[in-house]
């Protein structure tokens, strides 16, 4: 080794060794409560998540409030009990419950506790209504060509296209949740199955300053070649929602704080706008928001071929190896697993999801996954 590389790595580690952990002090760092709630227009569970800040420092997962009475009232009077299914998490009965536009909704929350009871309230919210979805598409995009074009990684960017005509919803949020078919290389009996994700994007637009409520092009979700999405089949449904200016401010700040995460000048998490307040304690500060919206859904599949996609289950990936047929394989289903047979010989793989789909997905179609689409 070059001496002058030996005086670098020593100066390196003798810095770090003397590095420690800086966690500033604010008046953020108590348990807060956490509100993450959506009700919307369509049938179906609507759901309240409960759940408490930790300081910082600490681990980041935050903690679900159980055991709490959780209602929501419109303002003609009318009263629905949300019910604990998992902890932390409150839903309402899909058969007594759903919203209407034009009606106001108010959520309350009462923790239900002998040592520390609070309770909460939302402002009155009112449910706008939202336009459908115009449009959603997609383009290859080029991610790496080579200088003879002989080779090329190609991604996939998602648009979304969508106008009110009214030109009354200013404020839009979209989520939206991926499916897609896989299929591992081997024979196995879980050859074939399906993945499904959420979005953990912030799709946020505001057409206030625009001559029309229009949106075109809306570059909604980018995937690129390096997962296995676009190998055989993939579906995005797209749920569009409508927000009110505060709403909007809510998320914009959320999206800001994401992308900036990691500063000490960054929006801290008690500076984000809410619309929930401690009723016995007006100091108390609370965190997220209570959404009220109306929603729009569309659906699209993608079945193309896309160059330069990474495929992890093929035979290099998975690291196959064989073994002589001469008795029991030693750690079958254990630390290798088996994945096809020659007159001689067992293939195994010691990657148990190369011999089993059901590690990452589901080997049940789902109920809207057609082969003619």
């Amino acid at each position: 080794m070059n001496p002058n590389w030996e005086i670098i790595l020593i100066s390196l580690l003798l810095l770090n060794s003397c590095i420690t952990p800086f966690i500033p002090k604010a008046n953020y760092n108590l348990e807060l409560i956490i509100v993450d709630g959506l009700i919307t227009d369509q049938p179906g569970k609507n759901t309240i998540k409960l759940s408490r800040s930790l300081p910082l420092g600490t681990r980041n997962t935050p903690l679900p409030i159980k055991g709490c009475i959780v209602t929501v009232t419109d303002d003609l009077g009318n009263s629905f009990n949300f019910t604990e299914s998992v902890a932390g998490t409150y839903a309402s009965d899909s058969t007594e419950f759903q919203g209407s536009v034009g009606r106001s909704y108010t959520l309350h929350i009462n923790t239900n506790s002998y040592s520390n009871n609070h309770n909460y309230e939302s402002y009155p919210m009112e449910m706008k209504s939202v336009p459908p979805i115009d449009s959603v598409y997609y383009k290859k995009v080029t991610i790496t060509e080579s200088a003879d074009g002989n080779y090329m990684e190609e991604g996939c960017q998602v648009y979304l296209d969508t106008h009110d005509p009214t030109n009354q919803c200013k404020y839009y949020r979209w989520e939206f949740v991926e499916t897609w078919e896989f299929h591992l290389y081997f024979p196995v009996s879980n050859r074939i199955c399906w993945i499904s994700a959420n979005s953990e994007l912030i799709n946020i637009k505001n057409t206030s300053v625009l001559e029309k409520d229009n949106i075109t092009r809306y570059p909604l979700n980018f995937i690129s070649n390096q997962t296995d999405r676009l190998l055989v089949k993939y579906s995005i449904l797209v749920n569009q929602y409508s927000l009110n200016e505060q709403e909007y401010l809510y998320w914009e700040q959320l999206q800001k704080l994401s992308e900036e995460v990691g500063s000490l000048y960054d929006i801290i998490p008690s500076s984000v706008v809410n619309n929930v307040y401690c009723v016995d304690d007006p100091n108390e500060k609370v965190l997220g928001y209570f959404s009220v919206s109306a929603k729009s859904s569309k659906r699209i599949f993608i079945k193309d071929h896309f160059r330069g996609l990474v495929n992890q289950y093929t035979a290099d990936y998975c690291n196959a190896d064989t073994i002589v047929k001469n008795g029991p394989i030693p750690g079958l289903n254990q630390s290798v697993w088996l994945i096809g047979e020659t007159l001689n010989s067992w293939i195994v793989t010691y990657s148990e999801g190369c011999a089993d789909c059901t590690v990452r997905g589901t080997n049940i179609r789902p109920d809207f996954w057609t082969e003619n689409k």
